[in-house]
């Protein structure tokens, strides 16, 4: 009975059915999900780094910190990664959020739940088993390549030619992909121009 509301050439390739399309989906619609999805990466990122797996020594010296840290670079690997996702769901909710009302508010809540996050992996992450800048850098690397991207668009549109084709090396793809995938970078380069 499940099969009957998918159309029958879809059955058999329900992955096509399911993706994205410019004609069908509204932007709306995909910043809902995209909030959704989100939303879930940083309450499952911030768990994870507060209490990480394998839990908390709870008897002698100590106690409090994780038990995983024990095994340096394992707890090391999963530490920065953890933050990498915590850190670039933040960016993606505080990007599509943008204008929305009570701006302010999910700003403060958001970087309120960001301390609380690096805090807690502080408390709970022995000082000898994590070099801290380095998860530091990591949790600032979303912001600063979203910056990067900003500034390298604003400069794209100053001092290009309006009307000649620009040829780029293919290492400049990357950050122009970033710079058209968020748009409200596309908006800061119609203020600015």
């Amino acid at each position: 009975m499940v099969n009957s509301c998918i159309p029958i050439g879809v059955r058999r390739n329900w992955f096509k059915y399911f993706q994205y399309e410019e004609e069908k989906d509204t932007p709306s619609d995909i910043r809902n999900i995209l909030l959704i999805i989100f939303t879930l990466v940083a309450a499952v990122t911030f768990q994870a780094g507060i209490s990480p797996p394998g839990g908390v020594w709870q008897e002698g010296e100590k106690a409090g910190r994780a038990i995983y840290a024990s095994q340096k670079p394992a707890y090391y690997v999963f530490l920065i990664f953890n933050t990498l996702a915590f850190s670039n769901s933040i960016l993606v909710i505080l990007s599509l959020t943008h204008k929305f009302p009570f701006n302010f508010e999910i700003w403060v809540a958001t970087i309120s739940m960001a301390v609380t996050y690096g805090s807690a992996v502080f408390a709970v992450s022995p000082g000898n088993s994590v070099r801290f800048r380095y998860v530091l850098i990591t949790a600032a690397g979303p912001f600063v390549l979203r910056i990067s991207g900003s500034v390298f668009g604003l400069l794209l549109r100053k001092y290009a030619p309006q009307h000649s084709e620009i040829t780029l090396e293919p290492g400049y793809y990357l950050i122009l992909h970033i710079y058209y995938l968020y748009p409200s970078v596309s908006q800061l380069v119609q203020v600015a121009t």
